[in-house]
């Protein structure tokens, strides 16, 4: 299998990390910066055709629903330090912070 550049051989590995396929610039430019109006319909977070996961639906909508809730019960929710003080997890399986400490 030639994938750009690199051949895998029959009986070679591959690690597929969507995390960083979801932050590659060539299709999401500014990959590293929230942008909740991005349009990120290309990602990679359900998987993809036949292996796409089928909770998909379920999971944007609870989400949706969490989100809208927590905003409009805490209307005033905000950072409790600076952005450029939150640390991430880098090298995690799931990309996201250490501690994200909020106030309202």
């Amino acid at each position: 299998m030639q994938i750009g550049d690199r051949t895998i051989r029959a009986g070679e590995g591959a690690v597929c990390m969507l995390s960083t396929a979801n932050r590659d610039g060539s299709v999401f430019p500014w990959g590293d910066q929230l942008d909740v109006e991005r349009d990120a319909r290309r990602h990679l977070a359900f998987g993809f055709g036949v292996r796409q996961c089928l909770g998909q639906p379920l999971a944007r909508l609870e989400l949706q629903i969490a989100l809208e809730t927590l905003l409009r019960r805490l209307p005033g929710l905000r950072l409790a330090v600076p952005f450029g003080q939150i640390r991430f997890r880098p090298n995690a399986v799931v990309y996201g912070v250490e501690t994200l400490p909020i106030a309202w």
